[in-house]
């Protein structure tokens, strides 16, 4: 595998959540995960549970497999 699907999935999150114009402690209040949580997702950093992109699906108003499209963007590009 040449790219991250942890960093691509936190990058797509990112993009999800700026959409609605929410800091990750809104997302994190409104989700009812902690946004240190959020913030290692969005990182790349976590390995989250299918349940949680289900809450953070419902909490952004898209379908879970919405979450999972994250090839689909200009996230491909590799962090350094």
């Amino acid at each position: 595998m040449d790219y991250s699907p942890l960093e691509l999935f936190g990058l797509h999150l990112v993009e999800l959540r700026k959409v609605h114009g929410w800091s990750q402690e809104r997302l994190a209040l409104e989700s009812g995960l902690a946004r240190s949580y959020i913030g290692g997702i969005e990182r790349g950093q976590r390995n989250l549970a299918l349940i949680n992109i289900c809450i953070l699906a419902d909490t952004l108003g898209v379908t879970p497999s919405e979450m999972l499209n994250f090839l689909s963007h200009d996230t491909k590009k590799k962090r350094k």
